[in-house]
């Protein structure tokens, strides 16, 4: 599933734009996470950047390309997991890489996936093309193979797609409530250990719940 960036041209980036880009990413990233769209100035992008604004301009034409470039990022590197997904696949297994892989994105990018979730909270308006007839497909083929599992037998007659909403939800929650889950159990800040642990347990709730045996 690819998301159309209006910001960006369709000449293959060369090092020193990918470089600058990502730097400015990074830094949008980090404001948006803060701030959210309308807190947030191009202005404070290009000084974390490192950047002249005018520099930040050339490679984003305005504020709303930046932020629908963040989110385009965030959805990509998710929905890539999900991407060669096939009825041929042990469903355990698949399972399995996914809520790791899910887990392992919380963790490393936490930020990226509070944007995403202060953007549907406010409404998703930035998601509208994205969340097209396209998307729908593509979603409608990862329920597909579930339900292909569920017939063949190998998985337990669950609702495929509720699953893939407790899939996204389950493993996001430890990005988006961090600061909740810390308050409450005391910690300071989610160890990589507290994300595997977590997901080990996420892992052996969801597959017992579809009928499967974990393998961890």
């Amino acid at each position: 599933m690819t998301f159309e960036v209006p910001a960006h041209g369709g000449k293959p980036a060369s090092r020193i734009r990918q470089k600058n880009e990502e730097t400015i990413l990074k830094a949008a990233e980090d404001e948006f996470a803060r701030h959210g769209f309308k807190g947030t100035s191009m202005n404070t992008i290009a000084v974390n950047a490192g950047l002249p604004k005018a520099n930040l301009h050339y490679y984003f034409s305005n504020k709303l390309g930046l932020y629908v470039a963040v989110l385009s990022n965030i959805i990509e590197l998710w929905d890539s997991t999900f991407n060669t997904l096939t009825t041929d696949d042990d469903p355990a297994e698949a399972l399995t890489r996914y809520i790791r892989a899910k887990m392992e994105f919380s963790r490393r990018q936490p930020q990226a996936s509070r944007i995403f979730a202060m953007e549907v909270i406010s409404g998703g308006e930035c998601l509208t093309e994205y969340f097209n007839q396209d998307y729908r497909a593509w979603f409608k083929g990862r329920a597909a193979v579930f339900q292909a599992w569920i017939d063949a037998g190998t998985m337990d007659a669950v609702d495929p797609v509720n699953l893939i909403f407790l899939l996204w939800g389950s493993t996001q929650h430890y990005a988006d409530f961090a600061t909740q889950i810390c308050r409450v159990s005391g910690r300071a800040k989610l160890t990589k250990q507290d994300m595997e642990d977590a997901g080990n347990n996420l892992i052996r709730i969801i597959l017992k719940g579809c009928g499967l045996t974990p393998t961890i």
